[in-house]
């Protein structure tokens, strides 16, 4: 009993998180329980409640932590820029840490880390000449994008080096008198001439291109 009291003791948000951390990334946040949580730190599971109040508040402080790992926009930088930056390093975070997209859009995250990423992206957008509606519609708009690409990356039902073998499989799904286009597409994946898989960067320049004044609303760099 003194040794588990002693484990306890020394038991903090951060030594807690850093446990759920590694769960979530071996089997997901969703097998993550309080009680399996406890046994890898080796305490009683409601010792874990001395610091999270149930486990949605362990959850918010997971999606916290991953957020923290993503650089903050410097809104002294062209916008564009810092921009483009935040996408890339966010799907990066998100691609190792798979489970933060859902608990992003899960749970009202109003962790420090969280709220100083969001005030930093405004403040980006602001300094560049946005209004604060428009700022707010800009950085939902490429969260949409880094949420929506990264899932479907994390869930491509086979290998991108086998896309090509499994295409050539299904070809006679897509008859060419039907779906002339899908068809001709598909033939060149199977013919290795194209990859068939979307391009992360290709979309986020396109938000960037659009938002630099394509709508007549937003203003240009």
């Amino acid at each position: 009993m003194a040794r588990k009291s002693g484990k306890t003791s020394k038991l903090t948000r951060e030594t807690i998180l850093a446990a759920a951390v590694k769960l979530a990334d071996e089997a997901g946040s969703d097998s993550l329980s309080m009680r399996k949580l406890a046994a890898a730190l080796g305490v009683e599971a409601m010792s874990l409640y001395n610091h999270f109040a149930n486990k949605d508040a362990l959850l918010m402080g997971m999606a916290d932590w991953a957020i923290a790992q993503i650089p903050l926009p410097n809104p002294d930088r062209p916008w564009q820029d810092e921009l483009r930056a935040r996408a890339h390093n966010a799907r990066a975070v998100f691609k190792r840490h798979p489970w933060t997209i859902q608990l992003m859009v899960s749970l009202p995250n109003t962790g420090p880390n969280v709220l100083a990423y969001v005030e930093a992206t405004l403040a980006v957008m602001t300094n560049a000449g946005f209004d604060l509606i428009d700022a707010d519609h800009a950085w939902n708009l490429m969260d949409s994008h880094i949420y929506g690409f990264t899932l479907q990356e994390l869930n491509f039902p086979f290998a991108p080096e086998d896309y090509a073998e499994v295409t050539q499989a299904h070809l006679h799904l897509i008859p060419a008198d039907t779906y002339p286009n899908l068809r001709a597409m598909a033939e060149k994946v199977a013919a290795r001439e194209y990859d068939g898989l979307h391009n992360f960067a290709q979309g986020v320049e396109l938000i960037i291109a659009g938002l630099e004044g394509e709508s007549g609303v937003l203003p240009e760099s």
